[in-house]
């Protein structure tokens, strides 16, 4: 399980206009490898807030943790759900110590991991009534393939059954997902705003569907709402592979299975930045072309890393 400080590219500004120089290349940074990794392929990586503490899930089923500073394995968590598909982290209920992490699996179950008790609470389930012997056969595809941390009692997940969920943690499993929408297509990307009031979800077809989430201070769950803003078409040509919000909410990163990323603008819904969408290569290696797994973005410089199957 390597890690390292990647090199950023930058959608805030325009290129610069290349000089010649006569200084050298810097050297790429050596990856670090942390010990006990997982034991097939990794589905998602995400740092813990405010900690060293590296999140990881993978094919194999199970939650691992380790301490990037300390270069050590601190956990490791089976979670029961088959393989497991996507990951969220978040704050820790009522501000307690150690955080969440929260996982989607193949049998479209939504489970959370609380940090500082080593404990899991199943919190709902896509087509719950579905026979679980066919969801972890793959019979039958209702996989929990996308999650996104809204705040500390919210969470959003997007499956394979084409529906998305809002769940409210306060309530566990008793009560059912605080808002249910049907998508277009199966949910292969999401992402939460920094200010946690939009989701987006791209789906099959290359459809990009954006939601306002509204929450009430009160708390009342039956006043949570999640209303669709906008469903369009994605800018790329081939399948999109992640979709991640600038920090300031003013667009979009959409990366797809065909090495490229577009940088999309959102005036649809009323959110100016006077700019124009445009797209890049990335992730290539002469004429072979790899797949754009993750985009993640620096929350202050706006800078973002790409992540590809190369």
């Amino acid at each position: 399980l390597p890690f390292f400080f990647p090199n950023f590219a930058t959608c805030n500004h325009p290129a610069p206009e290349r000089r010649p120089t006569t200084t050298m290349a810097q050297p790429l940074p050596e990856p670090i490898s942390l010990p006990s990794p997982p034991n097939d392929g990794i589905t998602s990586l995400s740092y813990l807030p405010s900690s060293s503490l590296l999140a990881s899930t993978s094919w194999d089923g199970a939650l691992r943790l380790h301490d990037a500073d300390a270069r050590s394995h601190v956990a490791t968590q089976v979670m029961e759900s088959g393989p497991l598909l996507s990951m969220s982290v978040g704050p820790a209920a009522g501000g307690g110590a150690g955080g969440a992490v929260y996982t989607g699996g193949i049998d479209g179950s939504v489970k959370k991991f609380d940090v500082a008790t080593s404990s899991v609470t199943l919190i709902g389930r896509h087509s719950p009534g579905a026979d679980q012997n066919d969801l972890l056969s793959g019979k039958k595809k209702v996989a929990a393939s996308c999650l996104s941390t809204i705040d500390a009692n919210l969470v959003a997940s997007g499956g394979w059954d084409k529906k998305f969920h809002v769940w409210d943690l306060r309530g566990g499993d008793k009560n059912g997902a605080v808002a249910t929408l049907d998508l277009p297509g199966k949910a292969f990307g999401m992402d939460a705003s920094s200010d946690g009031t939009k989701v987006v979800v791209a789906t099959s077809g290359r459809r990009n569907c954006f939601f306002d989430i509204r929450k009430l201070e009160s708390g009342d769950k039956e006043n949570e709402v999640a209303k669709l803003l906008l469903e369009r078409e994605s800018s790329l040509k081939y399948q999109t592979r992640c979709v991640k919000f600038f920090p300031d909410t003013k667009g979009i990163a959409v990366g797809s299975v065909e090495g490229r990323v577009a940088i999309e603008y959102l005036e649809d819904i009323g959110i100016v930045s006077g700019k124009k969408k445009y797209a890049f290569k990335c992730h290539r290696i002469n004429d072979a072309i790899y797949p754009v797994n993750d985009v993640a973005f620096h929350p202050i410089h706006g800078t973002f890393a790409t992540g590809g199957a190369d």
